[in-house]
């Protein structure tokens, strides 16, 4: 069963919604807008749940792009307009901040889904609104809602709630007592803990809605609707951000190796042999029609990284020492060594770690047990280049790739060029990873443009540059 065709302001709005999604990384085009389409005509509007899954079936090809999927979805396709129906129908002088209070803890004592979002959209209306009310200047604020309402405080008293509301369960007869107790205390907690979660993108989520009324829905996507995880800054993320692309890392070697494996096979087809083409040419009168292609030999390169974990840069450097030890089974061996002003080997280090572990629990461990500074705290290349020189320049063969990593940013240091020069020299390709934005280099105290003149620099800000560079010019 099909509905109507779709009217031509809906199919705009569409249109409008895809362009959105492409600007935060959701590599939506004209197939997928059709597919879309395709999919409101069946779906029809009737159903706003059913429509948004339509539109994600149609729309997002990757992993972690539904977050942004959904916020832009919510923008765009609104379940109202203005003030909810839960704020009108309530007298805003009949209710308090203590009234909120304990409506949100009542909820989150309940469970009660529709009673949060209810005191969310109340809790916007009431706390949240900022500027000039009525004007494009205006318009609500998460933020604010939350500093007001401070709902990480009801934890303890939505658990108080609960336990009166099962008042008695298990007297007498010793049941919830011990360990059993405790498991079940601790299941609560946890419960609670994911509303208060829920709670506050239910608030994020509707003070986006009711802005984008006034400053429009581009702005408010453009400004208020996070990139994709494969976007996100290695230098701008924060710890949580950062553990969340940490999560990725299985996934995301799955697909490199493969894509690897692709390119290995194609390269460990062999050269051609000109001797052999030629006589085999003599048969077809001097017209080589069948190349003959020399017998391949198969080797894996050797991989070896040197990796800035100083400041902001630890966050990216333990992400790729993550994600190229998922990728250990590509390369024939492996090495790590990390610096901020001395070099010292970790490859043991990223390899107990594993996958799993965060790169917050990396950078601690690698802080703590390897000798990575010496006289001083400073990030200092050139000092670090010439401890790699001097006591490690036996880890690079003529198969071995070397991969710098590092904001390349010196403290008006001495940048030892030679022994970066020595390093390139030796190794089969010696490529920079630069976490910063290429508009930033050289300004300050970075001498990125300095070492681009030696060795080979490409900008890698988020998890989509670096997977590009891993596919596209690793050696294989």
């Amino acid at each position: 069963m099909t509905g109507a065709a779709v009217p031509q302001d809906l199919a705009g709005r569409l249109v409008e919604f895809v362009g959105a999604l492409r600007s935060k990384g959701i590599p939506a085009g004209t197939s997928e807008t059709v597919d879309a389409a395709a999919d409101v005509e069946v779906l029809g509007m009737s159903d706003r749940l059913h429509l948004r899954e339509g539109l994600a079936s149609a729309l997002v090809r990757r992993g972690g792009q539904r977050d942004v999927f959904d916020m832009t979805f919510d923008l765009y396709f609104p379940a109202s307009v203005g003030a909810p129906q839960s704020v009108r129908d309530i007298d805003e002088e009949d209710i308090d901040l203590d009234d909120l209070r304990d409506l949100l803890a009542m909820a989150l004592a309940d469970n009660d889904l529709r009673t949060l979002e209810q005191v969310a959209e109340i809790a916007v209306d009431l706390l949240g609104e900022v500027g000039t009310p009525g004007t494009p200047t205006g318009g609500w604020s998460a933020y604010q809602t939350l500093e007001r309402l401070r709902p990480q405080t009801m934890l303890v008293q939505a658990l108080q709630q609960r336990g009166q509301a099962g008042g008695g369960q298990g007297e007498g007869n010793g049941e919830g007592q011990g360990s059993g107790g405790g498991f079940t205390e601790r299941l609560e907690r946890d419960e609670v803990r994911q509303n208060i979660d829920r709670f506050r993108a239910l608030v994020a989520g509707e003070a986006r809605r009711r802005t984008a009324e006034l400053r429009g829905r581009d702005t408010v996507t453009r400004h208020a609707v996070r990139a994709g995880s494969d976007r996100l800054d290695f230098l701008s993320a924060n710890a949580q951000q950062l553990e969340e692309l940490g999560r990725t890392v299985r996934p995301l070697s799955r697909k490199l190796a493969t894509r690897l494996a692709a390119r290995r096979r194609k390269a460990n087809r062999g050269r051609i042999d000109i001797r052999r083409t030629l006589r085999r040419s003599m048969s077809t009168g001097g017209v080589p029609m069948k190349p003959v292609y020399a017998k391949p030999h198969p080797t894996r390169p050797e991989l070896v990284l040197l990796c800035d974990v100083s400041g902001s840069v630890s966050g990216f450097s333990s992400f790729t020492m993550h994600l190229v030890q998922a990728l250990s089974g590509q390369f024939s061996k492996i090495r790590v060594f990390a610096f901020v002003n001395a070099m010292a080997e970790v490859t043991e280090m990223v390899k107990e770690a594993g996958a799993a572990s965060s790169g917050r629990d990396l950078a601690s461990r690698i802080s703590q047990e390897a000798r990575i500074t010496s006289w001083h705290t400073s990030s200092d290349y050139g000092e670090a280049l010439a401890d790699f020189q001097a006591d490690f320049m036996t880890a690079i063969g003529p198969r071995t790739a070397v991969l710098i990593l590092g904001d390349a940013r010196n403290n008006n240091q001495d940048p030892n060029l030679g022994a970066l020069h020595d390093i390139s020299q030796r190794a089969r390709r010696t490529f920079w990873l630069n976490p910063e934005h290429s508009m930033r280099w050289g300004l300050g105290d970075s001498i990125a443009p300095t070492y681009a003149e030696i060795v080979e620099m490409h900008e890698c800000c988020n998890v989509d540059q670096l997977t590009k560079f891993i596919t596209r010019l690793l050696p294989v």
